[in-house]
């Protein structure tokens, strides 16, 4: 039998030893569901979609009960990078083949609603999470930097977006003393943050609007057949006119139709020691970066002078017993001179991935609703998306529904062959990598 996800590399009811559970605002311990419970709307999962759907819901007057297995933030919302991403995890001109002119503009407009969102929660609940503007795409081949350059015009071109600054070698090199980049974009208009900071602020104001949170509380069985919806943990049950399923990469078995479309995957972080005058060397604005690889390195400095650096992906259900190595690799290959730096925290995290590396909306029956697979574009997705499903509750759908229209695949081989194929596949993508292809 599989491991379960929420289980598999976690202390029970802990957040993991990362750096910004040690430097988080403290946050409340809620109770366990005990007993049967009614509300509107039942939330399975605490991170940015549920927290964000719950306080939405809450303030139109709806009853809410937000259940966790873990915590609060326990999942990717409180162990991401922290960048908050412009536009869709797919560039513009993939969602524009994919989809058309009409649906990937759409699109856009919705990925600056999620930003414009994030920000505005931010500031209308003095959310203290460390929001700075600026996210830059570097690339180590000119072909690639020749794309976001291209990119860089396009987007205002056709989306009158003017944040993107053109980076050529030696404006990157300025930014960021890598030897490995050769040029690059950033966009003013994205932002990087503290991200379990975020999650507990959205906790925070979304219980002072009238939601009960129980944490610790591991769904086991949801009956959906009835008038009503019925949502059972070990001890506890909720009765809800709707159901929003919020999992992401911690579904496990609640739902096939699901589960068939957001796969589970491993990434890893670290915080290095305090770099004091070295920082000069990493990171001369106070921006984030992430680079062209399939396998995305992405990193920043925190508020403390520390490098943030988050590299390597696994597909198993089990984190390396070493992570600060399996970080250490990627993060000196872009920082050579960091070889000996010290390590003080590495984590690992589960998100969601589709395999169109677009988010998963859908209505799975007219009382229950779902959103997951950002696929390492949630800051800003996953909020928005908490709050499109709670308009879809009170009957407004037009931004779920264009969501939804976005076109899923399931992962082939189902449950027992997909992460064999998936491991294939993404070994290919990092060999190009490492071959520059």
């Amino acid at each position: 039998m599989a491991l379960n996800l929420l289980h598999a590399n976690d202390r029970p009811g802990s957040y993991p030893k990362s750096w910004y559970a040690a430097t988080a605002t403290p946050g409340v311990h809620y109770p366990s569901l005990s007993g049967g419970v009614r509300a509107d709307v039942c939330i399975v999962g605490a991170g940015y979609t549920g927290l964000s759907a719950a306080l939405h819901l809450a303030e139109t007057g709806r009853s809410v009960v937000l259940l966790d297995a873990q915590r609060v933030g326990f999942g990717a919302s409180g162990r991401n990078g922290g960048q908050l991403g412009s536009g869709q995890r797919q560039d513009q001109e993939v969602l524009e083949r994919m989809l058309g002119a009409e649906d990937a503009a759409k699109l856009w407009s919705l990925g600056e609603e999620a930003k414009d969102l994030v920000k505005d929660l931010i500031a209308r609940h003095d959310i203290d999470c460390h929001l700075k503007p600026g996210v830059a795409w570097t690339a180590e081949s000119r072909r690639d930097v020749r794309h976001l350059h291209d990119y860089g015009h396009h987007l205002k071109d056709r989306y009158g977006y003017d944040q993107i600054e053109i980076l050529d070698q030696d404006a990157c090199h300025a930014m960021c003393p890598s030897p490995a980049y050769k040029g690059g974009i950033l966009d003013h208009g994205a932002g990087h943050l503290h991200p379990l900071n975020f999650a507990l602020g959205l906790a925070r104001a979304a219980t002072a609007a009238g939601v009960q949170i129980f944490e610790r509380s591991e769904v086991f069985a949801i009956d959906d057949d009835g008038p009503q919806v019925e949502v059972r943990t070990g001890e506890g049950t909720v009765r809800a006119d709707h159901l929003i399923l919020a999992c992401n990469g911690y579904l496990g078995g609640l739902n096939a139709q699901v589960a068939a479309r957001v796969m589970p995957i491993n990434n890893f972080v670290a915080a290095t020691e305090p770099l004091g005058p070295e920082t000069a060397q990493v990171l001369t604005r106070d921006v984030a970066v992430a680079d062209s690889k399939f396998v995305v390195n992405y990193f920043r400095l925190s508020h403390d002078g520390r490098l943030l650096f988050g590299g390597g992906e696994s597909y198993g259900y089990r984190f390396p017993t070493d992570i600060a190595a399996k970080v250490r690799g990627p993060m000196t290959e872009i920082f050579p001179h960091l070889a000996h730096v010290g390590i003080d925290y590495a984590w690992g995290g589960t998100l969601g991935i589709t395999m169109k590396r677009l988010p998963y909306l859908a209505r799975i029956n007219p009382r229950v609703l779902t959103a997951s697979g950002y696929s390492g574009h949630g800051v800003g997705t996953a909020t928005h998306a908490g709050r499109l499903m709670a308009q879809a509750i009170a009957g407004e759908s037009d931004g779920f529904n264009t969501m939804a229209r976005i076109p899923t695949t399931p992962f082939p081989g189902g449950p027992n062959m997909r992460t064999p194929l998936l491991v294939l596949a993404m070994t290919w993508f990092s060999l190009r990598d490492r071959l520059g292809l």
